[in-house]
């Protein structure tokens, strides 16, 4: 049977779309459906390598998680990702088709349509229920012709749609009715109800502006959605988590570096939620300090972002922490940036051939045309410093890099990959400093392993002379999985499902 559909849209990006189709998603499974979440077209630089090698956007990854799914890149079969202002890096059905200009984008999108429909219908035909994800707001009618991820997809899946609005902006009330005005007449038809979403206070005081919202707009209100504390992994940088919170006393202050271009920030959600953890994202010098942990992320443009770190003096502040002691890590574009050297012989990023890295590792980069996307299984490789203890632990995560990183022979790699698309292998990652106190990786994820994770936090709280912390999982998937419950607990008590599996046709 053909799965059922609902199109969750917004009044503008941000609004909490994402988060209200990962409650839906892990409602209708606690309900006994097969459920899916599908978002035709994502702009992101947090993604994922599914158990084939394809990329798609980690929004999409957590909400098949909430459906007890395994990753399809049919979820997202267009994922766009910035590199500079006006370019992106188009990735078609998990891989990199090319770099395009907006206007190329916007010309190319006609020959995009069937290949969304074509993967919207492959996940309805193996559900019951199909949840559709838009894009920004589907009142940005300058993008109305040739729409594939608003209006335009719900007509492809011909699916009711829910508004979502985010009274936590301030002017809910007129952009819920300012986003029905400019839709046309079959647009509306196609929007059942509205949810406002992020409230913080007394729903009583609410209600009355509720009530003339309907009457104005003629659709309910199909629910109050509290502002939600959940540890969701999030669809891009813009979201609170990555400002900065004050207070590191009596913890492990770790501080990850907010580049521009950052990506897969994802990677250190583990590592903010361990109690003895105090983890900031900084984006000037003037905010490091003197942390236990300094963190180098992922970027999808490492050149431009190095630049970054030195045009704001970070790039001293990090040459400091190394020499007062503190651990130094580069995540995949951070463990580039941490070598000597990095090459673009074929101007994969910029129009430059060579640049200077910070010279904390020997060894140096070579960016190619080809994007490496893999998922991997590793053990550690060294016993030294914050790894005493741990060569032989396995790791497991995903790779997403243009290049390889080649390192002097007198370097330890970090890690030797065992596993690579489920294929026994053995290949050398990363790398380590005599003393262990800096590292990179090209290995996304490291820190879900939660083993991995609380023996390295705790060889840091040896050294400060406080007391090993016992491990309360073995899994960051159970911690993730414990969310989903709440999220899903918190938006079931908000709405009216009831209304809700009426719109679908399932009541």
């Amino acid at each position: 049977m053909k799965a059922k559909s609902l199109m969750i849209q917004g009044t503008g990006s941000s609004v909490g779309k994402s988060l209200i189709v990962t409650a839906l998603c892990r409602i209708f499974h606690q309900d006994g459906f097969r459920v899916a979440p599908f978002k035709s077209q994502n702009m992101a630089l947090n993604s994922f390598i599914t158990k084939e090698g394809l990329e798609m956007g980690r929004a999409q990854v957590a909400q098949a998680e909430a459906a007890r799914k395994e990753p399809d890149v049919n979820m997202n079969p267009i994922l766009l990702k910035p590199t500079v202002d006006v370019n992106c890096q188009v990735i078609v059905k998990g891989k990199v088709y090319k770099n395009m200009s907006a206007k190329e984008y916007c010309d190319f999108k006609p020959y995009l349509r069937e290949v969304v429909a074509e993967s919207y219908r492959k996940l309805a035909m193996d559900n019951d229920i199909v949840v559709i994800e838009g894009a920004g707001s589907p009142a940005e009618i300058n993008l109305r012709e040739g729409d594939i991820v608003n209006m335009g997809m719900a007509e492809i899946a011909d699916a009711p749609v829910i508004l979502v609005g985010d009274i936590d902006k301030g002017g809910v009330f007129a952009s819920l009715t300012g986003t029905m005005l400019l839709l046309n007449h079959a647009e509306r038809r196609r929007i059942k109800g509205v949810l406002i979403n992020k409230f913080r206070g007394d729903v009583e005081i609410l209600k009355p502006g509720i009530y003339e919202l309907e009457r104005i707009i003629k659709r309910p209100n199909l629910g109050v959605v509290p502002y939600m504390d959940v540890r969701i992994d999030d669809e891009d940088g813009s979201h609170d988590r990555l400002g900065f919170k004050s207070g590191a006393e009596h913890k492990i202050d770790v501080k990850v570096i907010r580049l521009p271009h950052i990506s897969n920030f994802t990677d250190f959600n583990p590592l903010e939620c361990q109690e003895d953890v105090a983890l900031n994202y900084v984006a000037f010098s003037n905010e490091i300090g003197e942390p236990d942990v300094l963190i180098i992320p992922g970027s999808k443009n490492t050149l431009a972002d190095l630049q970054f770190i030195r045009n704001r003096g970070i790039d001293k502040k990090i040459f400091e922490v190394h020499r007062k002691g503190g651990i130094i890590i580069g995540i995949c574009g951070g463990f580039q940036m941490l070598g000597k050297e990095i090459h673009d012989p074929y101007h994969v990023e910029s129009d430059l051939e060579y640049c200077n890295g910070l010279g904390l590792i020997d060894g140096k980069t070579i960016f190619s045309r080809d994007k490496v996307t893999t998922q991997v299984k590793a053990r550690i490789n060294v016993n030294i410093g914050p790894f005493e203890g741990l060569q032989g632990v396995e790791v497991e995560g995903y790779e997403i890099h243009m290049g390889e990183t080649v390192i002097d022979a007198e370097v330890s790699p970090l890690a030797l990959i065992t596993e690579r698309l489920e294929d026994e292998v053995y290949i050398p990652d990363g790398a380590v400093s005599d003393n262990g106190r800096v590292f990179g990786t090209y290995i996304h994820g490291i820190f879900d392993n939660m083993v991995f994770t609380r023996a390295f936090l705790n060889n840091i709280r040896k050294n400060k002379g406080w007391d090993p912390l016992e491990i309360e999982t073995k899994s960051y998937r159970e911690i993730k999985d414990r969310e989903y419950d709440r999220l899903a607990e918190i938006v079931r008590e908000s709405v009216d499902m009831d209304s809700i599996y009426k719109i679908i046709g399932l009541y």
